[in-house]
């Protein structure tokens, strides 16, 4: 196999085999353990200096949970700052949906697995209102079914270190 990233996250069991219900509701015979990959430092530290070396940012920024240590790694390996997307608004304390100053700034929104695209369009959406300028989000594993296409249709490209026919083939 080629990709580094793809032969790292099969050799640490990333992709298992069985019956799958994923977050988007969709049923699968194949389900990608990203966090088996992203809670190992050494693959955490690659994925991070791959997305930090193949992009031109401001900031990186992740949806919680699944995307926040890849923001991190990569926020490590440029030296740039990152955001937190949360799930849904705070109440209390600070309040609001995004951790960091993102208005004004070209942010690269990073995630951990892609399939419909809805975390990410959620992301997306998010930083927008927050007045960030972001048009691109780069995925460890696009899982080819629909996400691109939905976030085409948003003005934003999907760029994928991984996509799962690499890894169904590897």
């Amino acid at each position: 196999m080629v990709n580094p990233i793809a032969t790292l996250l099969l050799e640490c069991g990333a992709i298992e085999f069985g019956e799958f219900v994923l977050a988007s509701g969709a049923r699968s015979s194949y389900y990608i353990d990203i966090k088996a990959a992203t809670t190992n430092p050494a693959i955490l530290r690659e994925i991070g200096a791959a997305i930090a070396e193949g992009w031109e940012f401001e900031m990186v920024a992740g949806v919680a949970v699944g995307a926040v240590p890849i923001a991190v790694a990569v926020s490590l390996a440029s030296g740039r700052p990152y955001a937190i997307v949360r799930k849904e608004e705070k109440a209390h304390g600070k309040a609001g949906t995004i951790i960091g100053n993102v208005a004004g700034k070209s942010v690269l929104l990073v995630e951990d697995v892609t399939t419909s695209g809805g975390s990410a369009l959620y992301g997306l959406d998010a930083l927008r209102a927050a007045g960030a300028h972001v048009d691109r989000v780069v995925t460890v594993v696009d899982r080819e079914a629909g996400a691109r296409e939905a976030l085409a249709e948003k003005g934003a490209s999907l760029l994928a270190l991984v996509r799962v026919s690499e890894l169904l083939d590897g």
